[in-house]
């Protein structure tokens, strides 16, 4: 947050809008991939050796990556902040995530990113998962800005049968725009979505600016009678991996690593790569342990996903583009998911000094591009007085303060990587790295180590 006095205010829509301009081809083309439930130990670019994933560190490594990145500890609250560079205390979605039987959406008041880009001339395209509400059309993707979707509504489903599960029903939960699309069962989502998103891009006219915004399903667990899936091509990447679970989780995890490639060769063989960016982000920490039926890793943080420790906010996260001043380097400074709003819409080409005064998010271009200072000091992880819940989290600087716990204090200890033997943990640098005073019998708190 900017400070700690919060202003509201009505902002009239058309001092956004009065910026529409003609599309040029010096516009960037934005591309953000969000994968789902990835852990900070469940790629190679944090040091771990267990899951290699080639692709996504070669953009990591060749752009920006993101040391000091955070996220909401679950899912709606993230992506609710990606879209519209508020705090999800501020749009009422803190709490929770929003499921099939929810009358209630992101506020259809708030304008978000594909509304922000239109008016600059973007094509826009959502592949993959929405879960920001859909018990009325005008809370979809189409009627909020985007041209076209190709994905599913709901939090979780079958990476196979597409089917959304919930207490008292199941049904098919797949969409080709307004349309069910039944075609795509059996068809793997990491795929289809890879696909789907590969075509787009393929027939774009290079000559106007494309938004694509890639939300996988992976790795989030599916259905409660087959939680983790992954064809066998990618699960016998890891005879090593003896927890079965595991070695099904690190196949999702390939198969999300093989998309991000394919989708980086498509960029460049249709000519869409040297005028573009590439935004690659976790929506929360990974759920370790057994957690909702998965077996991430966030090792070496504490926590999980649903937990304001750093497992359950510090982000997977970087930035990839030839336009970068300064790539080829980690940035330690702090950056947020509210920050992408107004950093995109810089990008595109729009003047940030007219977007609406009560967003939480700063344009922190200039950061990722050229390593100037963050203009960001503080992060509001959380404030949810839920009964259920009652916990809060700041970061101001170099130190963080926790109040209360998520999920009656179950999770709030460090889940190793299965199969980590002592011999392992003895021989990972990692294990001697403080993040934010979370370290087992540590009480540093500084955020900065490693």
């Amino acid at each position: 947050m900017k400070g700690t006095t919060v202003t509201v205010c009505i902002i009239m829509i058309s001092s956004i809008l009065s910026e529409c301009c003609l599309a040029t081809s010096s516009q960037p083309h934005i591309i953000v991939i969000i994968a789902d439930d990835l852990g900070w130990d469940d790629v190679s670019f944090h040091g771990s050796d267990q899951i290699p994933t080639p692709n996504i560190d070669e953009l990591a490594y060749s752009g920006v990556l993101l040391h000091n990145y955070y996220v909401q500890p679950i899912c709606t609250p993230t992506r609710a902040a990606l879209m519209t560079g508020r705090h999800p205390i501020h749009l009422g979605l803190q709490d929770g995530v929003i499921v099939a039987s929810h009358p209630y959406g992101l506020p259809l008041n708030e304008t978000i990113m594909p509304q922000y880009l239109k008016p600059l001339g973007y094509d826009t395209h959502i592949v993959g998962k929405w879960h920001l509400g859909f018990f009325a059309w005008q809370y979809t993707p189409l009627y909020r800005g985007f041209d076209t979707h190709f994905g599913y509504y709901n939090g979780e489903e079958g990476y196979y049968d597409h089917t959304a599960e919930e207490p008292k029903y199941i049904g098919l939960d797949f969409r080709n725009n307004t349309e069910l699309f039944k075609s795509a069962y059996g068809e793997y989502s990491t795929e289809l979505f890879t696909s789907y998103a590969e075509k787009i891009i393929h027939n774009h006219n290079k000559n106007k600016p494309l938004f694509l915004y890639l939300a996988h399903q992976a790795v989030h667990s599916g259905n409660s009678y087959s939680p983790l899936e992954a064809p066998y091509k990618y699960t016998s990447r890891f005879p090593y991996i003896q927890d079965e679970r595991r070695r099904t989780f690190a196949g999702m995890v390939s198969a999300l690593d093989d998309s991000v490639g394919n989708i980086t060769r498509a960029l460049k063989h249709s000519g869409l790569y040297e005028n573009c960016i590439i935004l690659f982000s976790t929506d929360n920490g990974g759920p370790a342990a057994g957690f909702d039926a998965n077996y991430a890793s966030n090792w070496p943080l504490r926590g999980i996903k649903h937990t304001l420790w750093e497992g359950g906010v510090r982000g997977d996260g970087f930035i990839h583009s030839p336009l970068l001043e300064k790539p080829g380097r980690i940035s330690t400074d702090m950056i947020h998911v509210c920050d992408w709003l107004p950093t995109i819409y810089h990008i595109a080409g729009g003047n940030v000094s007219s977007l609406p005064t009560n967003l939480d998010g700063f344009n922190v271009w200039d950061t990722l591009s050229r390593g100037t200072p963050s203009p960001r000091t503080e992060i509001l992880h959380n404030i949810d007085p839920h009964k259920n819940h009652n916990a809060a989290a700041l970061r101001v600087g170099e130190f963080k303060i926790i109040l209360g716990t998520e999920e009656h204090g179950e999770w709030d200890g460090w889940y190793e990587p299965e199969e980590y033997t002592k011999e392992n943990k003895k021989n990972d640098p990692r294990a001697a790295v403080v993040y934010c005073g979370e370290k087992p019998g540590n009480a540093s708190t500084n955020c900065n180590s490693g």
